[in-house]
């Protein structure tokens, strides 16, 4: 079944984003590149093997895209920092394991980025699965994985957990998925939004993520 393949935070501005969560973990984030299919562009870190962390913005010397962006940027409320929204999901067999869930994935798409081949799913109007307590699923179709080329920073996710308001139905979602004991989904708080939060061990101590 699927496994955790890394983590997505958004920022509005790349730049301003990357400066925060660097301070804020005590390590300098790695070049990423450009999505033109998505007018996205990112930044990472390295979480150990075969898992990262994904700091990605709205590019904005990007053509604006045909459709809708991935991860809800479109609708991304201009924050005062990165905000983990999401994760994402490695799979074997993108197109079996995405008929599987029990939430809508979206259609699976083709992308590239330098060397890199993958296929991801995305829903057609571009929102979060499980308001992003559902992975996205992604297929490597390269026989090597990003976090492979990452400098090892010392970063280590030790928890991801989750908030909703209807936790049961997230629940079942992740184990269509073979992912219910990978993320601890809780209620949510009356009134609270639905919410992703991150625990990183760092060369500074723990930080949170959310």
């Amino acid at each position: 079944m699927a496994e955790p393949d890394h983590l997505v935070l958004a920022a509005h501005d790349l730049d301003a984003g990357a400066a925060w969560l660097e301070q804020h973990l005590g390590v300098v984030l790695a070049p990423g590149g450009k999505h033109a299919r998505m007018g996205t562009h990112n930044r990472l870190l390295g979480l150990g093997d075969n898992f990262y962390l994904e700091l990605i913005a709205i590019d904005p010397a990007a053509a604006r895209p045909d459709r809708p962006r991935w991860f809800a940027l479109d609708r991304l409320q201009a924050p005062d920092r990165p905000r983990l929204i999401h994760w994402v999901a490695r799979s074997d067999d993108i197109q079996r394991d995405a008929a599987g869930s029990t939430e809508a994935l979206g259609e699976i798409l083709p992308m590239e980025r330098g060397d890199y081949r993958w296929r991801i799913s995305v829903p057609d109007d571009g929102h979060l699965p499980g308001d992003g307590l559902v992975p996205t699923l992604i297929r490597w179709d390269v026989p090597f994985h990003p976090a492979a080329r990452l400098p090892d920073a010392g970063c280590r996710l030790m928890k991801l957990e989750g908030f909703h308001p209807q936790p049961a139905r997230i629940g079942t979602a992740l184990a269509s998925l073979g992912l219910d004991s990978r993320l601890d989904v809780h209620p949510c708080a009356d009134g609270e939004p639905a919410q992703l939060v991150a625990y990183l061990r760092t060369p500074a101590g723990l930080r949170e993520l959310d």
